[in-house]
């Protein structure tokens, strides 16, 4: 396999597990599935570029199916998430959309003179570790509630903290870079 079927092979098993969810928005077996969906997917992640840099696979496609790939799987994967009862679908909207503006950030760093940024405190790995145990949680019978809609106003709050983070420290290394010439 090469690194790019790789990366689509997590985009298509997100789909997947989003699927899932949107199917039997009632059962419990998609969101005790969910957590295993995101391992695999990280893993995948972290695969794809392994097999790019091991074994000469980088190229300009790779770089753009990996930074589309992953906002694309959590949109997949995240969005069905918002028909689960109880869940305010605004939430799970505003907070795809924040976690796509986050990665998008750490890259639009490259256009100032910067590197890849990867700032946290809501980064992918956060982001895939705070919802696979909401989605256990959920899918080991605990209702759906209030306190998931406040958990997802910390984590937009987090979000917003990791976008700042991002800025800051693109525009922080392209400023020493500038000063340095």
């Amino acid at each position: 396999m090469t690194a790019n079927q790789v990366t689509i092979v997590a985009v298509l098993l997100s789909f997947m597990g989003g699927g899932f969810i949107l199917w039997q928005p009632h059962a419990t077996w998609p969101l005790l599935m969910f957590p295993l969906v995101l391992f695999i997917r990280m893993g995948l992640n972290a695969m794809d570029g392994m097999l790019a840099r091991e074994h000469g696979q980088q190229s300009h496609l790779g770089t753009i199916l990996n930074e589309l790939g992953d906002v694309i799987a959590d949109a997949g994967l995240y969005l069905p998430l918002a028909i689960l009862p109880n869940i305010d679908v605004s939430l799970v909207v505003v907070f795809v959309v924040m976690a796509t503006i986050s990665e998008m950030i750490g890259v639009v760093a490259l256009q100032v003179g910067a590197k890849r940024q990867y700032q946290g405190p809501m980064g992918k790995s956060d982001r895939a570790l705070w919802l696979g145990a909401v989605a256990l949680i959920l899918g080991l019978g605990i209702q759906a509630g209030v306190w998931v809609n406040w958990l997802l106003v910390l984590m937009l709050l987090m979000l917003i903290l990791t976008i700042v983070n991002r800025a800051n420290g693109a525009l922080q290394e392209a400023n020493q870079e500038n000063n340095a010439h």
